[in-house]
């Protein structure tokens, strides 16, 4: 039979809301017949389900998932409308199954694609569809990332989550030597260093030398064009500048941040502190921090008024 074209799948997608996964395995089964493709989706339950797509889902969870070994590490979000929902169990189940197929994800779409982890006579998009149906609201992966250490690059990827699945880290170290990465104070850094991110959300980079130069302009810009500076001579300015430029740079990086636990020493120090336990040099790699529903323009709605609305009230 001829390519499914994505035009095709599109004009199906918008006419039942199921999932674009859904929508091509309809038009496959039914050779392109788009009317037979929306009675073969309602057969199956999913046009009911995915109906329910365009409602805003900006609730849920935020998860991790650890490989044993500390090699992989995976942070995911995955959305609902309400929190009653995120506090279901079936949800929570869900969102760690997901955050554990992820490790071996490349996009949301691979993710989807997967036979899922506990019923592989389904996909993770068919599971999400019967999920939506259970439930009763719209489920979404938004996003996840995975860190896995490269061959032979010791060191250890770690988590945090906070306040209940709002809020997640993930942090990926790396050491010398593998006896190192093993050492309880090198894993007690990973663990800290996740939670002072979570900490500390105006950070955006590891050091300072990671910040794009672009990045740097654009702040050196805003304060040479601040009005306290209109009259100063030129010299002075720039002595000003820098000044304040150096400080805005260290609010944005990690390494320079007071350690949440001994606000004494610097996460900078926290590191050469492990580091002349374990006897080698650490190196903070990378991280990624997660906050529920960042980004999502939230529907706010009268519930009176949508009571009387469903009523046909006046």
């Amino acid at each position: 039979m001829a390519e499914i074209s994505a035009k095709l799948v599109q004009e199906l997608r918008q006419k039942t809301g199921a999932g674009m996964m859904d929508c091509k395995k309809a038009l496959k089964e039914t050779e392109g017949d788009i009317d037979q493709a929306i009675d073969w989706l309602r057969k199956k339950g999913i046009a009911s389900a995915g109906k329910k797509s365009d409602r805003i889902a900006a609730e849920g969870l935020v998860d991790t998932y650890i490989q044993p070994d500390g090699q992989v590490g995976v942070l995911i979000e995955v959305n609902c409308q309400t929190d009653f929902v995120a506090r279901n169990e079936a949800f929570k189940s869900l969102v760690k199954n997901l955050a554990r197929q992820a490790a071996t994800a490349d996009s949301i779409e691979s993710l989807l694609a997967q036979s899922y982890i506990e019923d592989s006579s389904v996909t993770v998009d068919e599971f999400i569809k019967q999920a939506i149906a259970n439930l009763g609201e719209n489920i979404q992966v938004r996003r996840f990332i995975n860190f896995a250490l490269a061959k032979d690059t010791p060191g250890v990827v770690d988590s945090y989550i906070h306040t209940g699945g709002r809020v997640g880290v993930l942090v990926q170290i790396n050491s010398k030597t593998e006896s190192a990465a093993g050492n309880e104070e090198f894993q007690a850094l990973a663990r800290n260093t996740a939670m002072q991110v979570a900490a500390c959300p105006n950070v955006e980079y590891v050091s300072v030398d990671q910040i794009p130069a672009p990045v740097v302009q654009k702040e050196k810009d805003i304060e040479m064009g601040k009005d306290d500076l209109a009259n100063k001579p030129e010299n002075i300015k720039e002595k000003i500048v820098q000044g304040r430029i150096d400080k805005r740079l260290k609010e944005m990086t990690l390494l320079d941040q007071p350690y949440i636990r001994d606000q004494s020493i610097s996460v900078e120090d926290l590191v050469k502190q492990v580091q002349a336990k374990v006897g080698e040099e650490i190196q903070v790699n990378r991280f990624v921090r997660y906050i529920l529903g960042e980004g999502i323009e939230k529907q706010e709605s009268n519930f009176a008024e949508e009571v009387a609305a469903q009523m046909g009230a006046k």
